[in-house]
This record gives structure tokens, C-alpha cells and sequence, in this order.
């Protein structure tokens, strides 16, 4: 259990095509927990490459990532999972370039320091077979994906412990927002112990962000320890679920309120004020249900909604600008 008490981090992409550009920013102070930065180099950066870098027969054409499920050897992917050789898995420099990029920084200063991999269910629906299925409806390959984000992910704690004795894992999981579409035919009982099956074993703070709408009761019932959402644009949806969110916060669980816009115009009409505003009309309404005001904001983490890829420079430093701004308000408000 950690009280975070408005802690900052970021979700991932910067709009910069090198390390050096993105971690001026992050490391500058602004963010408390700082994480690495996800690069605009095009598809060879993209999450799903990244975090799908050790998967067999994966390949790569224009913007597409897939694998043709008749022609991949799993032996030794296989071999490494049996195993649990983590080390089978380190992410390749050619395609981690923050991540390398911030760890020849000294980050031990900071709270904490924030990795991330693609979640099983979106790593899973984005990488299609030469036909344009989902990999992640095929059972043998669906699960090498699985195993692949939980043993990627391990091995990043692991490094970034080294780093830093305080790390959170995120798992990022967009896709989340399509379940119960026909876009991803998958149950919830699949959906939960996908997750937990990604997440076992990775030391850390474990965290489950989406950026859009999902069944957030669903995701409250997994393995996570942190709960990352676009509270943006869906805050006063999590009030839904009220009764899961009191059984996870009552285990420990902690928010990450993804309260500052990462879109131009929006950033352009909002000030701490106003987000701050915004935060706690949310708070209240968790707390209108029952749940204990105080605790949330002990357990509460704050990002942008989502990644910054694609913003100008000078918005990237509005909403880093916001993000402490409201952080500092906020923990005067609460005397932390």
C-alpha cells in the first residue's frame, strides 16, 4: 500500500524523435514519478512492436503489424517462458530508445519511476494473421502473447528496480474500451484472468490504463494495483462502479486520474483552477457513494489523459506545466 497523495507520472508518448528531446522534459521536475518516453518514430517505436518484439514470425509492413500463424517457430520463445529466463525478453535497443535513454540518467532522486508495456488484450487484438484476425483468437498464439507481456514486463521492473526502488508497471490497454463490441469478442472471465495472467509475478506497482471507456468494474476485479483512467473525459462514469471500487481501495488500490487534456484545444481553455475543479466534483461524487474522500486522496496519482504523441512542444510543456500545478494545489487543499 502506498499513499501517493497526487503524485505525477506520464502515460508514455512523447511527440520527439529523440531521447534526449523528451527526458529534458521529464526529468526537469515537473513530474514526480517520471516514466520513459515512448519516441514518434514511426511503426518500428509503436507500443506493439515494442512491447512484441520477442514474439515469433512478427513482421512488420507500412503501419501493419502481423504474424502468419501457419509459418512461426514458438521453440524458443517457449523455452524461455518454461523456463522463466526473463533476460529472453529484454526489450531491443533499436526499438527502446527512451527506455535506454532514461535509464543512463540518475533517477533514484525521484518517488518512484514509471515503466510500460502493451496489455495482453490490446497487444493481442492490434497484431492481426495474414488474413486480419486478432492473433489474440487464436489459443496457441494468444497465449504465447500473454506470456510474452508478463515476462516483458517483469524483466523491465526488474532493470528499472535497479534504477529506482519505487517502480509502476503499466499495462496499457486502449483496446479495453472496445469489449462487449464486435470489435473484441471476448468475455469478461477471459478478460480478468488475461490480465491477472500478464500482470503474475511483476514486482512493483501494477497499473491497468485505458484511455477511453470500459467496464471498469471488470478491470477493478483483476490483480491491479493501480487504476488508470481518462478522468478527462470519464471521471463521473467510475461512480458507477462503486461498490468495486470501495473492495479495491479497501485492499490498497490507488487512482491515477488522467485529469489534463493531452489535445491542444482543450489545453487552451482549461488552468489548475479549473481541473482542479473538475477533480474534485469527481472526488465528491465517489464520496457521495460511499466511499471515504480522504482515503481516495491519499491514493491518488495524476497524468494527463493519455500520450502526448503528437502535440507541439510548447503544449507538451502547457500540460506538464498543469499536471504540477494541480498537483501542488491539490496537496495544499488536503495538507499533504
Amino acid at each position: 500500500m502506498m499513499d501517493w497523495k497526487f503524485a505525477t507520472t506520464l502515460i508514455g508518448s512523447m511527440p520527439f524523435s529523440e531521447p534526449g528531446d523528451a527526458l529534458k522534459k521529464i526529468l526537469d521536475g515537473r513530474v514526480e514519478c517520471p516514466s520513459w518516453p515512448q519516441l514518434s518514430r514511426g511503426i518500428k517505436e509503436s507500443m506493439y512492436v515494442q512491447t512484441g518484439a520477442h514474439l515469433p514470425g512478427l513482421r512488420i509492413s507500412g503501419d501493419k503489424v502481423f504474424v502468419d500463424l501457419d509459418d512461426y517457430d514458438p521453440t524458443d520463445v517457449y523455452e524461455a517462458i518454461i523456463s522463466e529466463d526473463e533476460e529472453f525478453f529484454k526489450p531491443p535497443e533499436k526499438c527502446h530508445t527512451g527506455f535506454y535513454g532514461l535509464l543512463g540518467n540518475d533517477v533514484s532522486r525521484f518517488r518512484a519511476v514509471k515503466g510500460q508495456v502493451t496489455g495482453p488484450i490490446s497487444e493481442g487484438l492490434q497484431i492481426q494473421d495474414v488474413n486480419g484476425r486478432s492473433v489474440i483468437y487464436d489459443e496457441t498464439y494468444g497465449e504465447i502473447v500473454r506470456k510474452s507481456v508478463c515476462m516483458t514486463a517483469r524483466w523491465q521492473a526488474h532493470r528499472l528496480m535497479k534504477a529506482n526502488d519505487c517502480v509502476i508497471m503499466f499495462f496499457d490497454e486502449p483496446s479495453l474500451s472496445l469489449l462487449g463490441s464486435p470489435f473484441a469478442q471476448i468475455s469478461e472471465d477471459d478478460a480478468v484472468d488475461w490480465l491477472n495472467e500478464a500482470m503474475d509475478g511483476v514486482e512493483g506497482y501494477r497499473a491497468v490504463h485505458c484511455c477511453g471507456n470500459t467496464d471498469w468494474g471488470m478491470v477493478l476485479r483483476t490483480k491491479l494495483d493501480i487504476l488508470s483512467f481518462d478522468a478527462y473525459n470519464y471521471s463521473g462514469n467510475l461512480a458507477l462502479y462503486a461498490e468495486d471500487l470501495k473492495a479495491f481501495m479497501d485492499r490498497g488500490g490507488a487512482l491515477s486520474w488522467g485529469i489534463v487534456p493531452n489535445r491542444e484545444e482543450d489545453l487552451r481553455k482549461e488552468t489548475v483552477r479549473s481541473l482542479c475543479a473538475k477533480l474534485e466534483n469527481a472526488v465528491d461524487k465517489l464520496q457521495s457513494k460511499g466511499l471515504d474522500k480522504n482515503q481516495i486522496a491519499r491514493r491518488s496519482l495524476l497524468t494527463p489523459q493519455c500520450g502526448l504523441d503528437g502535440l507541439s512542444p510548447e503544449a507538451v510543456d502547457s500540460v506538464l506545466d498543469l499536471l504540477s500545478g494541480v498537483s501542488r494545489e491539490m496537496k495544499r487543499r488536503y495538507g499533504f
